[in-house]
C-alpha cells in the first residue's frame, strides 16, 4: 500500500512539472494574424510577376533580338511525293553516228575523243572503189544527158520548120529522157553513199585521183564520244566495223527512272520531277515525256523517261539519280511550316501573337510533306504565328514553368 502511495505521489509531480515548462514556453501557440496578412499581398505580387501559363511575354525589340519571323498561317497544297531511282542516259535524239556504206580504208581521221564538231564538218575521210564507181557513173551520165539535152533542143527547132521527120524528133525525146533518168539515179546514188549536194556539184572540178575519196561528215553538233576505227582500217563489211564516230549532244540529256507497279499510276507525261544527284547536291528540274505501259520483266519497274536541260555539261551520263515525283491530293484548309512547330509536353504546339507576345497553343496535326504539315485543329487560317527561331519561344515558355512549380 505504501509503494502505491509512492507511485502515484511520483505522476503527479510529474504532471506538475509539465504544466510549469509549457507556461515558461508559452504554449498553447498562437500565430500572428499579421503573417497571414502579409502573405496575401506576397502571393498576389508573385502572379504579377509572371505571365498566364502557356503565355509568353515579348516586346518588339525583344522580337527582333530574338530573331523571331512571323507568318500568317493559310491554306495550300501539301508538296507529297515519292521517291524512284534511276541514272542519266544520253538523249536518244541528240546521238549521231558517222558510218560508211561501202568496203573502204578510212585515210583520214581529223577529230579525237572529247573534241567538239558542228553539223556537217567534216571528221573523216575514207577510199572506196565503190565510191569512185558511183562518182565515174554519175560523171558519165552528166555528160550523156547534156548532149542528149543539146539534141533535143535542136530538134524541136528542126521540127518546127519541118525539116526532120516527127519520129526522128521522138527518139531524140526518147533518148534525152532516158539520159535524164540515168542521171537523176546516178545523182541518188551518191546522196545515199552520203555525199552532200555541193560536193556532187563539184566533181567534174575535181582530178581523177580524187574520186575514190569520200569525206565524212558529222549529221550533228556535239562532242566526240567514242572513235571505234584506227589510219588504215577496213571498214564497212559484214564482220567489219561500221562506224567510226559517235557524236553525242549533252545540251539535254535524259533520266532513266525505275517506277514501281504501285506508284506508276501517279506518274504522267508532262509532270515536273525534281532530280538530285546521288552523292552530291546537284539537283534540278525535268520534264516525264514517257511512261512506260510494260513492266520489266525481271524486275517488275516501269520505265518512266524524263527530259533535263543541261546546257552547262555539269550533268554527267551515267551519273546515279534520286527524282522525287509528285503526288496528287485534296487542298489542305491550314497549312504551316514544320519548322514552326515544337513540341512541349509532349504535343505539337505553335506559337500565337497576340497584342502582349506569344500564345502557346496545342494542335491536332495531319499529312506532312518536307517542308510543311497539315493543321486539322488548334489554329485558324489568317492567325500570325512565329515562324523562325522557335525554340527561344519553347525554351522561355519552359523556363516559366519552371519558376511557377518552384513557386
Amino acid at each position: 500500500m505504501k509503494r502505491i502511495a509512492v507511485f502515484f505521489a511520483g505522476v503527479a509531480a510529474g504532471a506538475g512539472l509539465i504544466v510549469l515548462v509549457a507556461r515558461w514556453i508559452g504554449w498553447p501557440v498562437s500565430f500572428p494574424v499579421t503573417v497571414q496578412q502579409t502573405a496575401t499581398p506576397s502571393v498576389a505580387k508573385a502572379d504579377a510577376k509572371h505571365p498566364a501559363p502557356g503565355h509568353i511575354e515579348l516586346s518588339e525589340d525583344q522580337l527582333r533580338e530574338a530573331g523571331i519571323t512571323l507568318a500568317q498561317a493559310g491554306g495550300g497544297m501539301l508538296k507529297r511525293h515519292f521517291l524512284a531511282p534511276g541514272s542519266l542516259i544520253p538523249d536518244a535524239d541528240h546521238i549521231g553516228r558517222v558510218s560508211v556504206r561501202v568496203l573502204a580504208t578510212v585515210t583520214e581521221l581529223r577529230k579525237r575523243l572529247g573534241d567538239s564538231v558542228e553539223k556537217g564538218e567534216i571528221v573523216a575521210a575514207i577510199e572506196s572503189r565503190e565510191v569512185a564507181d558511183a562518182k565515174s557513173e554519175y560523171l558519165a551520165a552528166r555528160l550523156t544527158n547534156d548532149l542528149q539535152q543539146t539534141l533535143y533542143a535542136r530538134q524541136m527547132t528542126l521540127v518546127e520548120s519541118r525539116a526532120v521527120s516527127e519520129n526522128e524528133f521522138l527518139r531524140t525525146r526518147l533518148s534525152a529522157n532516158d539520159a535524164q533518168i540515168k542521171l537523176d539515179g546516178a545523182r541518188q546514188k551518191l546522196f545515199a553513199l552520203g555525199l552532200s549536194e555541193g560536193e556532187i556539184a563539184d566533181l567534174p572540178n575535181q582530178p581523177p585521183e580524187s574520186l575514190r575519196t569520200q569525206f565524212l561528215r558529222s549529221p550533228i553538233a556535239g562532242r566526240v564520244s567514242e572513235r571505234r576505227v584506227d589510219l588504215g582500217g577496213l571498214i564497212g563489211r559484214e564482220g567489219q566495223e561500221s562506224e567510226l564516230f559517235v557524236i553525242v549532244n549533252l545540251d539535254d540529256i535524259w533520266v532513266d527512272l525505275a517506277v514501281s507497279p504501285e506508284d506508276i499510276g501517279a506518274v504522267h507525261e508532262g509532270v515536273t520531277v525534281r532530280i538530285r544527284a546521288v552523292g552530291t547536291e546537284n539537283e534540278a528540274s525535268a520534264n516525264v515525256i514517257f511512261v512506260s505501259p510494260l513492266l520489266d520483266r525481271e524486275t517488275r519497274n516501269a520505265r518512266v523517261i524524263a527530259t533535263l536541260p543541261n546546257m552547262d555539261h555539269r550533268w554527267k551520263p551515267g551519273t546515279f539519280v534520286t527524282a522525287e515525283v509528285p503526288l496528287g491530293g485534296a487542298p489542305s484548309t491550314v497549312i504551316v511550316p514544320k519548322k514552326a512547330l515544337q513540341t512541349i509536353k509532349g504535343a505539337p504546339t505553335v506559337f500565337v501573337r497576340d497584342a502582349d507576345g506569344f500564345e502557346a497553343r496545342s494542335v491536332r496535326t495531319g499529312r506532312e510533306d518536307d517542308d510543311d504539315i497539315e493543321i486539322l485543329a488548334g489554329l485558324a487560317g489568317g492567325e500570325t504565328i512565329a515562324l523562325d527561331n522557335t525554340f527561344t519561344l519553347k525554351a522561355e515558355l519552359e523556363k516559366d514553368d519552371a519558376e511557377h512549380d518552384h513557386d
